[in-house]
Parts: C-alpha cells; sequence; structure tokens
C-alpha cells in the first residue's frame, strides 16, 4: 500500500532534528536523511515510534 504523497511531505523523524523522511514503497519503510532511523509502515501506517525504529548500520550516528 502506497502513502498519500501529501503525508509524505510533512512527514518528519520524531527525533529532535526533525530531518524529512525517504520512502522506500517495497521494503515499506521511511528512513531519516539526518540519523539514518529506518521506521516500519505497517498496513499503511508510519510507525514513526524512536523506540521501535531501526538504526541503518550503513550510515554513522
Amino acid at each position: 500500500m502506497a502513502l498519500d504523497p501529501q503525508l509524505l511531505e510533512i512527514l518528519a523523524c520524531p527525533d529532535t532534528h526533525h530531518a524529512p523522511l525517504d520512502y522506500d514503497a517495497d521494503a515499506e519503510t521511511l528512513t531519516c536523511t539526518e540519523c539514518g532511523r529506518i521506521f516500519e509502515v505497517r498496513d499503511g501506517v508510519p510507525v514513526l515510534l524512536l523506540d521501535e525504529a531501526r538504526e541503518d548500520r550503513a550510515q554513522p550516528r
């Protein structure tokens, strides 16, 4: 299920820097452009909880 483009424009990382998120429709994830955290999209709903985010091992924090 694809996310609405208007929703993607306003979504941001919930960390204090509030950086934009990149959407990967195939993986159903949102990745922070600043810290690299990866947030899941479950049943079309972005789960923007820092405790549930995965770390992007390729990007240093």
